[in-house]
């Protein structure tokens, strides 16, 4: 039985372009999250992070939405309002790490306040639509955090608990907790999703050949940087690196070609890409020569030149 792998919301990287198109040129991914929203009570209909996710523009992968707040009015507002709009099943953020989120107790800032979360819960479960997946870290500051909100979260009607073994203080960086995971793991009634470092073939064997209960995986920089990564964990064919190669430049030219369509100006397509490049350069063993090739183009001229050079190169 092949696992389900879930793409990883990535801000300002995952957005309804990459996502249809990903689906387009990659295989294996089941389902993607849409970067988080934080709503508000001045929220309108017609608020540009909500038109991003009409499902009639929303035409790869199944999308499950993404809400981050402390607010559990505001959640279940925007939550039931997703609902209606054709959306099953909604996802409550616990794991952004960035400093300004977590100042304002949203994020992973909520995870060392197990009673809030719990009030949470206990206001939003009875009345939203939608089934409720959430995606959390370990801690904040301390690894054990989560120890202490898997008893809380046992008691409710959850879909995922999507856990990430680091703590919001170690960002990105430094090793993931997998003994933290595994307690975790254990502790928990609802199904359990791993996100976090996997890179390659042999990271996801190694943890699944560790955590052989887990069944659902959550990728995200990894298949940013290897987008045949979910297709080689669920097929034994192979592609060859000039294969590869031709994939990923037919991808990367028709989201050049649809992002400029939505962006004005020359600086707004190439910063777009430049974001892109950070991790999309990671198919590469020289990825880190590859950025600052690009990070050192202004123009969209100059900037096709040194991708097609960079694209010529790689075969």
């Amino acid at each position: 039985m092949h696992p389900t792998i879930y793409l990883a919301p990535i801000q300002g990287i995952t957005d309804r372009i990459y996502r249809n198109l990903f689906s387009v040129y990659f295989r294996g991914v089941d389902a993607a999250f849409a970067p988080f929203i934080s709503p508000s009570k001045k929220m309108k209909p017609d608020n540009p992070q909500i038109r991003e996710l009409e499902p009639d523009l929303n035409t790869g992968v199944p999308v499950i939405p993404q809400i981050m707040t402390s607010s559990p009015e505001d959640f279940t507002a925007l939550a039931n309002d997703l609902f209606e709009m054709g959306y099953g099943t909604v996802n409550w953020n616990l794991g952004c790490p960035f400093r300004m989120v977590v100042k304002k107790g949203r994020g992973a800032g909520m995870l060392c306040h197990p009673d809030r979360i719990e009030s949470f819960l206990e206001k939003t479960i009875p009345v939203l639509k939608p089934k409720l997946s959430i995606k959390l870290r370990t801690g904040l500051k301390c690894s054990d955090e989560a120890l202490r909100l898997i008893p809380i979260f046992n008691r409710f009607d959850l879909d995922d608990l999507i856990i990430h073994p680091r703590t919001a203080a170690q960002m990105y960086g430094g090793d993931v907790d997998l003994e933290m995971f595994e307690r975790c793991l254990n502790l928990s009634k609802h199904r359990v999703v791993y996100n976090g470092d996997i890179y390659s073939m042999e990271d996801f064997n190694t943890l699944a050949s560790r955590f052989q209960q887990v069944k659902t995986w959550m990728i995200g920089r990894g298949l940013i940087g290897n987008p045949f990564l979910a297709e080689e964990i669920k097929s034994d064919i192979k592609k060859t690196r000039h294969e590869k190669v031709q994939i990923i430049r037919e991808f990367h030219d028709h989201l050049f070609e649809e992002y400029s369509k939505i962006l004005s100006g020359p600086a707004h397509i190439t910063n777009k890409m430049k974001e892109i490049w950070t991790y999309m350069a990671g198919f590469s063993e020289n990825a880190e020569k590859i950025r600052k090739k690009i990070n050192k183009t202004h123009h969209r001229d100059a900037y096709i030149g040194v991708v097609n050079k960079i694209f010529d190169e790689l075969v």
